[in-house]
């Protein structure tokens, strides 16, 4: 049986050791940057305008990285997703409330298609698995694809996907609630480690959950061919 226990914490461990100047970077193009600019620009200029102006620097990183790596990073399609939704809501007649929630409302979207993936019994936690076990490790997707069929794994696929699902609807929440209660300057500078800290905590918990519930299902299938000889 081939052992998929190298994809738990230590794996996240590794992963976060090798990426913590990268998500630096991010956090301080996608969120410290907008609050300075905001901050230096929303008098003389307004919030609205100064909200716009504040998108700058996500939307020139996304750029950058893309023609430099030929990728967009996560946090980023996140921002910009965001970004465009509340342009298209301002242009509409929406105020400036709804530029502030930007990739909030992109939270809450990705999360209501987790929980619909769960609804229609496909999980998105197990593709999404999968293909991380195929972009570290090719030989043993075969493992992974052949646990499809055990039912209590497909069970640990549905509450993986349930807790991704509800964590970013809690998060959407969350920031629509500091949007109306704390100043735009105090949101720009607050949401983005909120977002940091319930993706990353979500995260951590998957790296351990899945692998965990990947180890039991090859387990019982081992088992289970095992016992068919005597049978």
């Amino acid at each position: 049986m081939v052992s998929i226990a190298d994809f738990g914490l230590t794996k996240a461990a590794g992963y976060a050791r090798g990426h913590a100047a990268q998500a630096t970077r991010e956090l301080v193009v996608n969120f410290l940057l907008p609050f300075l600019i905001f901050s230096r620009v929303s008098g003389p200029l307004g919030a609205a305008l100064a909200l716009m102006a504040a998108a700058t620097p996500p939307i020139l990183w996304s750029i950058i990285s893309f023609v430099r790596e030929g990728r967009v990073d996560a946090i980023s399609i996140l921002a910009l997703s965001g970004i465009a939704l509340s342009l298209l809501a301002f242009a509409g007649g929406g105020g400036v409330k709804m530029l502030q929630l930007r990739e909030t409302l992109v939270f809450g979207l990705i999360g209501l298609i987790f929980l619909a993936s769960v609804a229609i019994g496909r999980p998105l936690i197990y593709p999404l698995a999968r293909a991380g076990v195929r972009r570290r490790a090719p030989d043993k997707v075969q493992v992974v694809e052949a646990l499809r069929g055990d039912v209590p794994f497909r069970r640990s696929m549905m509450v993986a996907t349930l807790v991704w699902g509800f964590g970013l609807l809690a998060a959407c929440a969350l920031n629509c609630a500091l949007v109306f209660i704390v100043s735009i300057q105090h949101f720009l500078l607050i949401h983005g480690p909120i977002n940091y800290a319930v993706i990353g905590l979500m995260t951590a918990w998957t790296f351990w959950y899945v692998p965990s519930a990947m180890r039991r299902a090859a387990v019982r299938l081992a088992a289970a061919d095992q016992a068919k000889p005597s049978a």
